[in-house]
């Protein structure tokens, strides 16, 4: 195959992530964008030398030469988009979360398989050199049984603003955000298990922290002072999978902590491992207690991080190649999620079935 045209719908904060990525693989030519906000769409644009631009995806996705697409909306607008440009024989790069809720997630792979066409999701965490370091050590039964594991991912002052604290376009807060990122890398380290059981709580006491000095870490592209706060501040959960395994989760935008937290923990029969930011594994040797460093950077590396996402979306469209992130796992980090927001909202243990 000669070079694939990529069509990239939503040109906020992230799209600028799969555009560097897509500039820099030479069996790529970035082809159109589309954004329903004229000014951000042409900014864009400009910044990285692309003619072709739509405010209607549908407009955009009636150009025959595209051949595949990254989704980089906010969350309510995945499902819609992805199934256009499914419909339209497109391959898909969506990001993460998949979508708002389990049922939209499943109408996107039907649409994608109805139509033969590649629905990947953007776990991009699982393109991480720290998750390549832990999976070489869980392929080598570093660890053994690994049957406990921390999922952490906390934020102190306030949401990003923007569509991040409005339900209506995010599906939720912390959790559907940040969580899905630890959840998702956890669940891979894994194995993928199966969920069976959640039970979880989340927190709406801080809100956005409005009154808080001297900025925030985090902001939205087009975050502004009137934006909307109706998500949570925090959750936390605890997930049970099919052969006994069990993540421990928490996320937050708000919370009274010293500094920012997003770290793993493996807890296995074996040895114990913990990243923050550094790998360190936790074992014994001849009857004693024995703390692992490896000689070798092993902290989350930003640089190439997205570009080795994009790289194997790239070779799974042009030759084949199996998908490391497809849809069915998309599905089930919704079904896990659901299941976080119904527990929390009733109180009560949420069994995770299949439709």
């Amino acid at each position: 195959m000669d070079k694939i045209r990529i069509g990239v719908i939503g040109t906020g904060g992230i799209s600028r992530e799969h555009l560097k990525a897509y500039q820099k693989n030479p069996h790529v030519e970035i082809y159109a964008l589309c954004d329903i906000n004229p000014e951000v769409l042409a900014r864009r644009a400009a910044e990285f030398g692309v003619e072709r631009t739509f405010t209607n995806c549908e407009d955009m996705l009636k150009l025959p030469e595209i051949d595949a697409v990254s989704v980089c909306t906010w969350n309510a607008a995945h499902a819609p988009c992805t199934i256009a440009a499914l419909n339209a024989g497109k391959h898909v790069l969506c990001e993460k979360p998949m979508a708002m809720n389990t049922q939209e997630a499943l109408a996107m792979k039907e649409a994608a398989e109805r139509n033969g066409k590649l629905l990947m999701i953007g776990f991009v965490r699982r393109y991480g050199n720290d998750c390549a370091i832990l999976k070489d050590l869980i392929e080598d039964d570093r660890f053994g049984e690994i049957y406990y594991t921390k999922a952490t991912y906390l934020r102190r002052n306030g949401n990003p603003g923007g569509w991040f604290g409005d339900k209506s376009r995010s599906g939720g807060g912390p959790l559907i955000d940040l969580g899905v990122h630890v959840i998702d890398l956890a669940r891979y380290l894994l194995g993928c298990p199966k969920p069976v059981s959640v039970y979880g709580a989340t927190f709406r006491k801080l809100g956005n922290r409005p009154d808080v000095k001297g900025g925030k870490a985090y902001l939205a592209s087009r975050a502004s002072d009137t934006d909307i706060c109706d998500v949570e501040d925090l959750a936390t959960a605890l997930i049970r999978f099919d052969n006994g395994a069990v993540i421990s989760v928490e996320a937050s935008f708000s919370l009274n902590i010293l500094k920012p937290v997003g770290n793993i923990e493996l807890f296995g029969t074996k040895a114990g491992a913990k990243i923050d930011p550094e790998l360190e594994m936790y074992s014994e040797m001849s009857g004693y207690m024995t703390n692992i460093t490896l000689d070798t950077p092993t902290a989350l590396s930003f640089d190439g991080l997205f570009a080795r996402e994009i790289d194997h979306f790239v070779d799974c469209v042009r030759n084949g190649l199996p998908c490391r992130s497809p849809a069915e796992d998309g599905i089930t980090l919704m079904r896990i999620l659901d299941a976080i927001y119904e527990s929390a909202e009733t109180g009560h243990e949420v069994i995770i079935k299949e439709d």
